[in-house]
């Protein structure tokens, strides 16, 4: 049953979550990183913090997508296809830094994107303008190892344990469903999870400046760093 005027939880929580996030670096551009494991929910999340930006912020919100700045698939896959090299080859961070993180910092305009991964081919798409006080977001995997951190003006970490991020994930691609592959130790994800794994036990995801649980999507819970407060 719903009631004229209700607003869900989710929607509550999110206007939560983007004021902190507009809180940052007021009155210059700021970058935030999201991050967490495959089928967590960031792309999703992002988008919809853009959305509502568009309503609520007094202040222009961007996102881009780490998806944009994999590297071409034969570097990708040229020393096997193990979750190591999954958590090394996989992201083009030289080409995020002078596409978007450099000229985002500088004043000027962004490039979105320079590769689309289901095709494996280069893309073009038109730089992005942003506003001087612009809010970037940016969403990923692997945000807070160690070589990138440093890089964000925030972070979030979106918290959903495998047993949840591997079926929702594995839903999005319904034409490459397996029998059993709900199953985060199904081999199909062998590659994947056992990288996000690894990281987690690497990465000082503990440093992240809010976290998420967004295991029921319709009732998030948002903490200030490392799940030990909430926001209220």
């Amino acid at each position: 049953m719903s009631y004229p005027g209700f607003v869900p939880v989710r929607q509550l929580v999110l206007v939560d979550l983007l004021g902190l996030m507009l809180g940052v670096r007021p009155g210059e551009r700021a970058v935030v990183a999201i991050d967490g494991v495959d089928g967590a929910g960031k792309s999703h999340l992002a988008a919809e913090l853009v959305t509502l930006a568009e309503h609520v912020a007094g202040r222009q919100v961007l996102s881009v997508s780490m998806d944009g700045f994999h590297h071409p698939r034969a570097r990708r896959y040229r020393d096997g296809r193990t979750a190591q090299t999954y958590y090394r080859d996989a992201f083009d961070y030289d080409a995020f830094q002078r596409s978007v993180l450099e000229p985002f910092r500088a004043g000027r305009e962004i490039v979105p994107a320079v590769r689309d991964v289901t095709r494996d081919v280069a893309v073009h798409p038109d730089p992005v303008e942003a506003d001087d006080d612009a809010l970037l977001l940016v969403d990923g995997v692997f945000l807070h190892r160690p070589e990138l951190v440093a890089r964000w003006d925030a972070t979030l970490f979106v918290h959903v344990p495998f047993e949840v991020s591997v079926p929702r994930g594995a839903a999005r691609f319904p034409d490459r469903r397996v029998a059993g592959d709900e199953d985060p130790g199904h081999p199909t994800h062998a590659r994947y999870v056992e990288a996000q794994r690894f990281y987690l036990d690497q990465a000082p995801v503990q440093q992240a400046t809010w976290v998420l649980d967004n295991t029921d999507l319709r009732r998030p819970d948002l903490f200030h760093g490392d799940k030990d407060e909430p926001v209220v």
